[in-house]
């Protein structure tokens, strides 16, 4: 092991028995003895220390009380506010004015002068870089630099990144048994790093040797003794890394990210300045490296881990491209960051103070049942998991993104094609490194019968590899397959559809409103499911067949059998239960039964108080009315319009218990009129699902054209009459996560900042609406000429 590598391990094991504490931002001193309690705090926040062991081993874990009880909470031991929830962090990031970069890559452990010595004797003089830099020089930067990780740009190093994988795997394939960090999963990330940068071969070695240092540096705990070597080490890594920044300004090849910035440098000296490029050089290196190379690690000892999910690889390589994005989300390498409020703020119900410091925990975020269905479950199929925050969003979200992903996909690949009998070494301990925002096994054991190797068979596999796209992997790419095990009439013109996986595998976990998309012919329909969510081998849903629809209902009562094969996505949840209510009141309308009939099941498994007010044209044409009365028989009234009965809105909101929840999903005519009658209940809560969202296709001869500016990227777009704002932004490489495409689901949502807007959606209210704070960008656009988006 070289050295560097161990005083970073040595170092950092130091991190817990001297962790600089901050203070408590409230005086307990001040709190009047009649107060329940001091600290607003619990006794589990002010306890938290991030180098314990359960963060350590897996901190969304860790996390999981806090993000269901105390989102946002101050670490009397850490000196930061926590942000533990998916929306939340994902809000930090994308305001990266009120919620600054600049502490991202602040020490954690303050050098003592003697260390500090040595740096400057160095001429360290670590400057800003992309990571941790205000607007607008952070923008000016990232725009001048940004070339060489276009997608064309990216698909150069791909021959490069395939040749240096099968390298290393030939080194260890035959010998039977391979620590994969050890032997390749910590120096390739590194070797690609630097031939990314264009550092000549000659001068690999030494920087890849000197890299570690800045690491321990920046996020180790290094005693006061080994502060000095670790300064010494990065004292000199900057003084060659600048040696190397000369040797390539001279030779002039353009080669590489630096190269480029050398050349980008001629042209805006003011912005791409020397100690601009010598500051990239080094963190760039460290980026691209460690970051990569924990992932890989970390997504491999996940799929060997799950041996159906890794098997399903190695029988179908399309799938591995979302394989690493769940990967990422499920346990990515970079499990939190850290940012600095310029502002007093509120985050969630917690207000913020001006110049607090906060550190996101993407981790917990990654696993949060709010934003992921059965966020705790590996699920290659998932097919919103490329929403993770592994890569941070926004403006400062990682440039070399792209880069990561390729490389990951790459080295799965070989690893399915060449080695898909291997398997994890039994019994072994996984550690890691103890810090507050790394993650990864230090090392990863693994074994295999070289008899079984494919190549020997086979020997044409090594020169066969998957088509690579550069991204994230399309939606539309992303389907589980599925058997038809039961076709039943439910009620005139209602079918229901029972589902299961071909080879009886589990199907993932669900909660009360979730749906899935049914892929039948070149059609693509959302059902919500109906079945036992507590049957973890089939999914239920029930089709009410339109004949004025678009098609897809009919195809299906047309075409579908048992023993059928089919495609699902999903599944995912816009229509969620919100659990903490005392009261409820459960309204459906035809089939918008579907959906509500799990809500009601929960409820009654909970002991909540419920109803269930259940309206359609006739008794026949109602679905699940016997099972309804088997289950929830005293709290289920029907309503039947061939029988003379109505359902009263406004009477049944009148008498509703103050502060109930009411969930409603139905035709549009019953949704419309619930909005309408609530106003005069504001204590009610009133959450609705629609059905469809009626949209057409653009018509280019009745739209207009529109234009917006992207306030924290600097882009200017123009979106023409044939396409969505939504289409627009992605043409644009700009990441804005999407599901249904009908402004339906609210995925879309972006933040305006001016300009007026033509709402189309299903999601805002008309209060939310008049705001004109946020749009869906799948169909919503201006009703002017331009509009200013916070992206």
């Amino acid at each position: 092991m070289s050295e560097p590598r161990a005083l970073e391990k040595s170092a950092s094991r130091e991190a817990g028995q001297s962790v600089n504490a901050g203070k408590c931002p409230f005086d307990h001193g001040q709190v009047k003895p009649a107060a329940s309690a001091g600290c607003p705090f619990s006794a589990a926040a002010t306890s938290f220390d991030p180098f314990d062991e359960p963060y350590q081993l897996d901190p969304a874990n860790a996390l999981r009380w806090f993000r269901d009880q105390e989102p946002v909470f101050y670490s009397d031991k850490l000196g930061y506010w926590i942000v533990s929830r998916y929306e939340d962090v994902k809000a930090i990031f994308r305001d990266n004015r009120v919620y600054s970069p600049a502490n991202a890559l602040e020490k954690i452990t303050p050098f003592a002068q003697e260390a500090q010595d040595v740096l400057k004797s160095h001429g360290y003089a670590m400057d800003r870089t992309l990571v941790n830099e205000d607007e607008p020089a952070h923008m000016d930067r990232r725009r001048a630099l940004m070339g060489s990780f276009s997608v064309e740009a990216l698909a150069h190093h791909e021959p490069m990144v395939r040749r240096l994988a099968g390298e290393y795997i030939d080194r260890f394939i035959d010998s039977g048994k391979a620590d994969l960090v050890d032997q390749m999963l910590w120096e390739l990330p590194l070797t690609v790093a630097l031939h990314f940068l264009g550092v000549p071969e000659e001068d690999m070695d030494t920087l890849r040797r000197y890299s570690i240092a800045h690491t321990v540096n920046t996020w180790g705990r290094p005693s006061p003794e080994e502060q000095v070597a670790v300064a010494e080490a990065v004292g000199q890594f900057w003084r060659y890394a600048g040696q190397v920044l000369e040797k390539m300004r001279k030779e002039d090849s353009g080669e590489g990210w630096m190269g480029y910035a050398l050349q980008r440098q001629k042209d805006i000296p003011e912005i791409v300045t020397d100690s601009y490029l010598h500051s990239m050089m080094m963190a760039g290196i460290v980026a691209a490296h460690e970051t990569t190379a924990h992932a890989s690690a970390n997504a491999l000892k996940l799929l060997l881990t799950d041996r159906t999910a890794w098997d399903q690889l190695c029988a179908d390589s399309a799938l591995i491209p979302n394989a690493v994005e769940e990967c990422l989300r499920f346990s990515g390498s970079i499990v939190a960051w850290r940012r600095l409020a310029t502002d007093t703020t509120r985050i969630g119900d917690v207000e913020i103070p001006k110049g607090a410091k906060l550190m996101m925990v993407m981790a917990s975020a990654n696993h949060d049942e709010r934003h992921f269905e059965n966020a705790d479950e590996l699920d290659i199929y998932r097919d919103n998991t490329t929403d993770h925050l592994s890569f941070g969003y926004g403006s400062h979200q990682c440039l070399g993104k792209n880069l990561a992903r390729m490389e990951m996909r790459i080295f799965i690949e070989e690893f399915t094609k060449r080695l898909p009998h291997m398997r994890l070494v039994e019994n072994q301990v996984f550690e890691v490194i103890p810090n507050i925002s790394f993650h990864g096994p230090e090392h990863l054991w693994v074994e295999w019968d070289p008899e079984l190797n494919p190549e020997r068979a086979m020997p044409e596999l090594l020169g066969s590899y998957l088509p690579s796209k550069i991204g994230p992997p399309a939606r539309s790419d992303i389907y589980r397959h599925v058997v038809v095990t039961q076709v039943k009439q439910e009620a005139d013109r209602v079918l229901s559809i029972t589902l299961a996986d071909p080879s009886a595998n589990k199907l993932p976990g669900w909660t009360p409103g979730a749906h899935i998309d049914v892929i039948a012919g070149d059609y693509v329909r959302k059902y919500s499911l109906c079945g036992s969510s507590h049957n973890r081998h089939e999914f239920k849903v029930a089709v009410l067949k339109d004949d004025c629809g678009r098609g897809g209902s009919a195809f299906i009562h047309q075409t579908i059998i048992q023993g059928m094969a089919l495609k699902i996505r999903g599944p995912r949840n816009h229509f969620r239960l919100d659990e903490t209510a005392d009261d409820y009141l459960l309204i459906a309308g035809g089939i918008g039964i579907t959906p509500i009939i799990s809500m009601a099941d929960r409820l009654k498994q909970l002991g909540k108080r419920y109803r269930i007010h259940y309206a359609g044209r006739s008794l026949r044409s109602m679905a699940f009315i016997e099972r309804l009365k088997r289950d929830h028989l005293e709290n289920v009234q029907l309503y039947s319009m061939e029988q003379g009965s109505r359902l009263q809105v406004g009477s049944l909101l009148e008498t509703a218990a103050a502060g109930a929840h009411l969930y409603a999903c139905g035709p549009e005519r019953l949704l419309t009129h619930m909005q309408e009658q609530v106003l005069c209940r504001p204590d009610l809560i009133l959450r609705i699902e629609h059905f469809s969202a009626a949209l057409t296709a653009l018509d280019a001869t009745t739209e207009k054209g529109f234009t917006v500016d992207l306030q924290d990227s600097g882009l200017t777009i123009h979106v023409p009459p044939e396409q969505t704002l939504l289409q627009a932004l992605q043409t644009f490489n700009v990441d804005v996560p999407s599901d249904c495409g009908e402004g339906l689901c609210g995925s879309c949502e972006v933040r305006v900042a001016q300009g007026e807007v033509d709402h189309r959606d299903k999601v805002l209210t008309t209060a939310e609406r008049q705001v004109n704070d946020r749009m869906m960008a799948c169909c919503s656009r201006a009703k002017s000429g331009r509009l200013v988006l916070k992206l």
